[in-house]
């Protein structure tokens, strides 16, 4: 494995990680209050963009962290805006 690629995949695990505390957050409290949901909902879309990019360049590290990052930061959103249209 060249180095070039071992960054990539240290790279995804940091990525990745720094959303799950968030996500935990919400899960446990529900609370998205201080969240923004129209920074969540760029976010969103550019995990999705990057994610495509992935696939059509076939780099599995983009792929794997854009797509959990995608269904994190997703998830976090559809929260957020439960919780707007619930008020």
């Amino acid at each position: 494995m060249d180095t070039a690629l071992l960054v990539g995949y240290f790279a995804s695990i940091c990525s990745v990680t720094s959303f799950v505390p968030q996500v935990w957050k919400v899960i446990k409290t529900g609370d998205t209050a201080a969240i923004s949901a129209r920074m969540y909902a760029l976010t969103v879309v550019g995990f999705a963009l990057w994610t495509a990019f992935g696939i059509l360049r076939t780099e599995w590290p983009i792929i794997l962290t854009n797509s959990i990052c995608f269904c994190l930061s997703g998830y976090i959103l559809i929260r957020k805006i439960r919780a707007h249209m619930q008020r």
